[in-house]
Parts: structure tokens; C-alpha cells; sequence
């Protein structure tokens, strides 16, 4: 059998042998079954779990050399790598929600199409602009600045020519009185 692939260096005499052709066939074939039922119970999407399967692999042949013999069995190794894996694919989705299964995307395309008009948007608008016609100018132009534009207390008051806290002091007080008025204003 021909070499596919060069051994990492550093490997030792009690690697993984995941570095050989026969070592990789070996764990694939005793191994692969449970490292992907374990992925797709854990990410409950096959394409995902396949992914997870491969990157655990990649990882361990990286890892060859550093399989310690004494700590466990390759298969109990491999499992470890899989569960930082499974690990870190979770905090990506966590933190991605947007990249998930094809199943999902396609709920997500259908709810996209829809949505309402632009004429909702426009409404919101007007009512905000109502509400800031009824504040004293200075106030309406701190939050203006402030919350609507999303400028930084400095840069207004620097613009303004006044302190940063009188421009605090206006976004407050602007604040408190809309949350005073009613909605239909």
C-alpha cells in the first residue's frame, strides 16, 4: 500500500499510528460509526455530524505524535478530540445563529420573503419624529446626535461646544420626558 501522506514529525514509537494508511484505515474502520453517531446526536444534522467526524480525524493526525498510550486507548482519545470538536462547534452556532442546517436556512429564506412592506418602517419613523418635534431644540438634538446617529457624548459635545455632561444631562431628560408622552403622539 502506498503512502498517502507523510508522517508528521515528531511522531514516536507509540503514536496513534493514525500516520500510516493502515493505522487511519484501522480507526476508520472500527471508529468512524461511533465518532458519527455521537456528532449527530449531539448536532441532530448529518452533514454537520460528517463534518465534525472529519475534523476530529484531522485533528488527531495532526495530533499523532502527542497520543500518549498510557492515558487511554486511541479510541478514548479520539473521543476526547471529537467532544472539543462538538464543543467548539456548538459555541459556533451559538454565536452564529445564522449558520446553521440547510433545513433551517430554508425556513429562514421562506419567513424572509415575508416580511412586511417597507410601509411599517415608515410608520415608526413618523411616530419618532412626532415624538422628538414635541422636545426643546437642544434636548431633540442631543438625542438626535446621540441615540439616533449613535455618536459618542464627546464627539457632540465637542461639536456643540459644550461639556459632556450637559449633553448627558439632555439625553436624559429627553429620554425621560418621551417616555412620559403618550405613544400617539
Amino acid at each position: 500500500m502506498r503512502r498517502l501522506r507523510p508522517v508528521p514529525t515528531g511522531c514516536a514509537d507509540d503514536c496513534a499510528r493514525l500516520c500510516t494508511d493502515a493505522g487511519l484505515a484501522a480507526v476508520l474502520a472500527a471508529d468512524r460509526g461511533l465518532l458519527h453517531w455521537r456528532a449527530m446526536s449531539r448536532l441532530g444534522d448529518p452533514g454537520l455530524a460528517e463534518q465534525a467526524v472529519q475534523e476530529t480525524l484531522l485533528r488527531a493526525w495532526r495530533a499523532c505524535a502527542s497520543y500518549d498510550p498510557a492515558r487511554g486507548s486511541v479510541r478514548t482519545w479520539l473521543l476526547t478530540i471529537e467532544r472539543n470538536v462538538l464543543i467548539d462547534t456548538a459555541r459556533f452556532r451559538a454565536a452564529r445563529p445564522g449558520d446553521t442546517s440547510w433545513d433551517e436556512i430554508g425556513e429562514q429564506a421562506e419567513n424572509h420573503c415575508a416580511r412586511p412592506d417597507f410601509v411599517e418602517d415608515l410608520t415608526d419613523g413618523l411616530v419618532v419624529a412626532a415624538l422628538l418635534e414635541q422636545l426643546p431644540a437642544p434636548q431633540r438634538d442631543a438625542v438626535v446626535q446621540v441615540i439616533l446617529c449613535d455618536r459618542a457624548y464627546q464627539d457632540v459635545a465637542a461639536d456643540l461646544g459644550i461639556p459632556v455632561g450637559t449633553v448627558k444631562t439632555r439625553v436624559h431628560y429627553a429620554l425621560r420626558s418621551l417616555r412620559r408622552l403618550p405613544l400617539s403622539a
